[in-house]
Parts: structure tokens; C-alpha cells; sequence
């Protein structure tokens, strides 16, 4: 292992959604900004090998990285923050832990040995820690530990950060995110709970070297002094993480209140220069100073719960930011809309996105929304299962094949427009069964596509199973709907276009896994300025 890789630990105490992945994600920032080579991952303490199964309302949305690895949506906020891709060693949960020991054990590697948690689990889990930092492109590796300190699924991360630090020394460091709660009733700030948070992270025998304490009031000098007192920390290392407006003002607050300072004197690392962060400071500046404002409508069967579709409200932002433009998204849920409240619901939306999924529910829902965005010409993005509804409410209401259908809805349809993939037709199991990761599209000419994108030659982040029904192709084309790119490899095809229309694109992949502060997804930006001009 390269001696000059530096280990960071992010856990959480208290309570859970403090906001390990967006303090981790902004701390990357500002090494990054300072000229440092920095990557994140993530530790779920989750016994399922991956959140490929995982129903959004569970854990959100699922996150696919270029290699095809389904993870933690956090892994989002890591390359949306840093322009970074991330890889399948940046996610690792406890059933891939488990799963990997176990398949040793019956190798006969342990050598006839007992297998416990330590040293077995713990060894496997500072083995799959250190594959970042063998592979030399990074000099910081931050790991974020998902959950609670005190949860009986978090200790073996725990013990192996214990591990690393008695190891390491220096080379190691943990930040606990921790919240100090406000009780209105006394009107004061209170300091137990981080307290206890701190003790019992101290009992497994780890020492935090920072604190970042959430709190909806400022800390004093006195609460600051108190903390670090009880908590066996240095003052400077007492950090403040007020609540903020945004997550992208966080990167900045931390930068104000200089933990990438505290952090690089606790690893002994230089300063280097002052971070550069004048980009993301114009893209605040614009994010909270649009010139126009316009209301798109999402619509989708998980609205519930937004983080089931994280990616996209922030590939949103970042086109809008993109066109100096505010983005009111307005959430509609796909079970509720009908041919009778379709017109009500989607009236006054200048933009209308179809969001992906699996399973029937909801399904009529979108294509009804689809068919109302055809004919009133409003600009219109389907994403994955969002264009294979646009697929198959052309095919009713265009090519006149009433039952058409995609074979998961309806496995009986005489027109499967929507259909598995031939090699896919023998599979049983649902775990990475899908075309996931990055693959190639090629754009036709002639095409919206080809204008959005400026070039012919793109890759993009898949994760399906069902596709577009090749032997259709000429149908469609000659109606109206443009196959306007396909994969060169196997001829699927990957985008649909309407010939007709001012704007409507539907994309087999996910363009939103793409979009960053730095780099918006043009799909989007283009979206919104479509958007953007149907509201004039």
C-alpha cells in the first residue's frame, strides 16, 4: 500500500440522516480545491450484497457507477460534488463482506480456521477500505460509515476502524458528525447528546479526532469550549454545521468554519494553496439569483419519497442553474393521474419529465401523462421506463395497436413493442440481472440528439432489463418516432424522437447518474431551455 495514502472515517451519532454523505462530499471538495487527488466511499451495514433490490422507499434511489456497480445514492452526491467517477469498490455493504468470507471459508483459504468476525470480517473490510488507496490515483481516501454509532449492524466498521488508526497513526483520522438539539421550551442548545454519542464511540475504543456538530442555532464560544472539554477533542477541531438552504452551500460553510485545515494538520499534510473555489460560488450565485422561472412536472409512482429520485431533482438543478433559470418541480404522482384529470394536473407545466421504474403499477399513469405532452407539444424527457412508456402510448394511440404493451406489464400482448432481451430470457435470479454500467450509443444524424449532444459518439449509464422491440423499427420510423440512437454494438436501440414535435426525446439510459456542478447534463440543460421557450 502506497505509504503516502491518508485514510479519513466519517460516522454518525444520535440519529441518522445528519448528512454523513453531504459533509464527506464537501470536506472532498475543499482537499480537491487545494490540489489534493481525493476519493469517497461508502460502508452500508445492510446485510442485501448491493440496493439493486432494495425498494426506493426503502433507501432511495439506486446509484449505478460506469462499471455497472448498483450503490448508495450518497455515491451520487460524491460525484456530483467532485466531477469524479466513482467505481463498484466505492460501495461496500455488509452482505458483500459476508458473501466474500464465506466463499473463502468453503475454499478451504482459512485453512481449517475458526472464521470470526475479528480478525475475518474486520481483515475483509480493512481489505476492501485499502483498494482505493492501492491503486495510486488517490492521495485521500474519505470512508463514510453508513448508520448510527451504537447500532449493532455498524461495529465490525467500527472495531476495523479501530484497527486502522492503532496501525496507522497519523496516516488515519475519524470525524464524527454528531447533532446538537435546540430545546425551545429551555431556548438553549444542548450538548449530552453528542456527549453520549462520543462515549460510546469511545467504548469500542475509537478516539474522534473532529467533531461537525448539526445544529439549527450558532455555537458559542462557550457550547465550542464545553464540547471539546467532554469530548477529548481540541476546540479548533469542534466544527459547526448549521442548517443551510442547500446542500451545494455546504462545501463553503465548511470551508468558513476550516475543517480542510483541521483535517490536513491532524494527517500532517501541507496546505498546499488556498482552495479554488470560484466556480462553485458562481453557480451559487446563479442557483440563488435566476433571471426566469418556470414549473416542470416529474411524474413517477415513488413522489413520496424524493430521494427515490435524488439524481434527477439535481441534474434539474443543475440545468437550471445552467440557463439562470429556477426549476419548480412539481411532483405528480403517476397512480393519480387519469384521462379525466390529466388536463387539471399538467395545465400549467411548461416541461414534463417521466421518470424511470419497474413493475405495472402507476404504468397508465405515465403513458396517459406521455399521450397529453405529444399533443399539446410540451417538451417532453422519458428516462428509461419513462421512454418505454412513450414507446407504448405511441404505438396505441399513433400505430393503433390498443394492446400494445412491454412484455413485463403484459406478457401476453400481441404487440410486445417492449421486450427482454433474448440472452435475458434464461435468467431467474434478480440481483445484477440487468444491463447496468456504461455503454456506448451512437446518434444519428439529422437528429435533436445529435444537435443536444454535439457529437455521434457518447456513453451513458444503463440499469434495465426490458427493450425496445427491434422488429417494430420500421413502423415506428415511418409515423414519426425517430430511433435516434442505438448501441453499436447490438443495435438496440437507445433514444426515440419525434419528428413533429418541438421537443421530445425519450432515453433508454439514465442521463441524470451524469450530471454534475461542473459538468450539467445536456439532456437536461436542453430540457429546460425547451422548457424555457414554450413558457414565452
Amino acid at each position: 500500500m502506497p505509504s503516502n495514502t491518508k485514510y479519513i472515517f466519517v460516522t454518525g451519532g444520535v440519529t441518522s440522516s445528519l448528512g454523513k454523505g453531504i459533509i464527506s462530499a464537501s470536506l472532498a471538495k475543499l482537499l480537491q480545491s487545494r490540489g489534493y487527488a481525493v476519493t469517497i466511499q461508502k460502508l452500508d451495514p445492510y446485510i442485501n450484497v448491493d440496493p439493486g433490490t432494495l425498494n426506493p422507499y426503502e433507501h432511495g434511489e439506486c446509484y449505478v457507477t460506469n462499471d455497472g456497480a448498483e450503490t448508495d445514492l450518497d455515491l451520487g452526491h460524491y460525484e456530483r460534488f467532485l466531477n469524479v467517477p466513482t467505481s463498484q469498490a466505492n460501495n461496500i455493504t455488509t452482505g458483500r463482506i459476508y458473501q466474500t468470507v464465506i466463499n473463502k471459508e468453503r475454499d478451504g483459504d482459512y485453512l481449517g480456521k475458526t472464521v470470526q468476525v475479528i480478525p475475518h470480517i474486520t481483515d475483509e473490510i480493512k481489505r476492501r477500505i485499502k483498494l482505493l488507496g492501492e491503486t495510486g490515483d488517490f492521495e485521500i481516501v474519505i470512508t463514510e460509515i453508513g448508520g448510527t454509532v451504537g447500532d449493532i449492524e455498524s461495529l465490525p466498521y467500527i472495531e476495523a476502524v479501530r484497527q486502522m488508526k492503532w496501525e496507522m497513526g497519523s496516516d488515519c483520522m475519524v470525524i464524527h458528525l454528531t447533532l446538537i438539539p435546540y430545546l425551545s421550551a429551555a431556548g438553549e442548545l444542548k450538548t449530552k447528546p453528542t456527549q453520549h454519542s462520543v462515549k460510546t464511540l469511545l467504548e469500542y475504543g475509537v478516539q474522534p479526532d473532529v467533531l461537525v456538530c448539526r445544529t439549527e442555532h450558532h455555537l458559542s464560544k462557550d457550547i465550542r469550549r464545553k464540547i471539546a472539554l467532554f469530548c477529548n477533542v481540541q476546540v479548533n477541531a469542534v466544527i459547526e454545521s448549521i442548517d443551510a438552504s442547500t446542500i451545494y452551500d455546504v462545501p463553503l460553510l465548511m470551508m468558513k468554519e476550516q475543517l480542510d485545515k483541521v483535517v490536513l494538520s491532524k494527517l500532517k499534510l501541507s496546505n498546499r494553496h488556498d482552495p479554488d473555489m470560484e466556480h462553485w460560488k458562481a453557480f451559487l450565485g446563479k442557483m440563488k439569483n435566476p433571471t426566469s422561472e418556470i414549473r416542470i412536472g416529474l411524474v413517477g409512482k415513488y413522489i413520496e419519497l424524493k430521494d427515490a429520485y435524488k439524481s434527477i431533482a439535481e441534474a434539474i438543478i443543475h440545468a437550471g442553474v445552467s440557463n439562470e433559470c429556477r426549476v419548480n418541480v412539481e411532483w405528480i404522482h403517476s397512480e393519480k393521474v387519469t384521462k379525466e384529470n390529466v388536463q387539471d394536473l399538467m395545465k400549467n407545466l411548461k416541461g414534463i419529465i417521466v421518470a424511470p421504474g419497474f413493475g405495472d403499477r402507476g404504468i397508465e399513469g405515465k403513458i396517459t401523462a406521455i399521450q397529453y405532452a405529444r399533443e399539446n407539444k410540451i417538451p417532453f424527457l422519458g428516462i428509461c421506463l419513462g421512454m418505454q412508456c412513450a414507446v407504448i402510448e405511441f404505438a396505441r394511440n399513433v400505430l393503433g395497436w390498443k394492446d400494445a404493451h412491454s412484455t413485463e406489464m403484459n406478457p401476453n400482448t400481441k404487440h410486445p413493442v417492449i421486450d427482454f432481451m433474448e440472452e435475458q430470457k434464461k435468467i431467474t435470479a434478480k440481483g445484477g440481472t440487468m444491463r447496468l454500467g456504461l455503454y456506448a450509443c451512437k446518434i444519428s444524424k439529422g437528429t435533436k440528439a445529435l444537435q443536444i449532444y454535439g457529437k455521434s459518439n457518447i456513453t451513458e449509464r444503463h440499469r434495465h432489463r426490458y427493450e425496445f422491440n427491434n422488429k417494430y423499427l420500421n413502423q415506428f420510423s415511418a409515423n414519426g418516432m425517430m430511433h435516434s440512437g442505438v448501441n453499436p454494438v447490438n443495435e438496440l436501440v437507445e433514444m426515440i424522437e419525434l419528428r413533429d414535435h418541438p421537443w421530445f426525446i425519450g432515453v433508454q439510459f439514465h442521463p441524470e447518474y451524469k450530471s454534475t456542478v461542473v459538468n450539467p447534463h445536456p439532456l437536461f440543460v436542453k430540457f429546460v431551455k425547451a422548457a424555457m421557450e414554450h413558457s414565452k
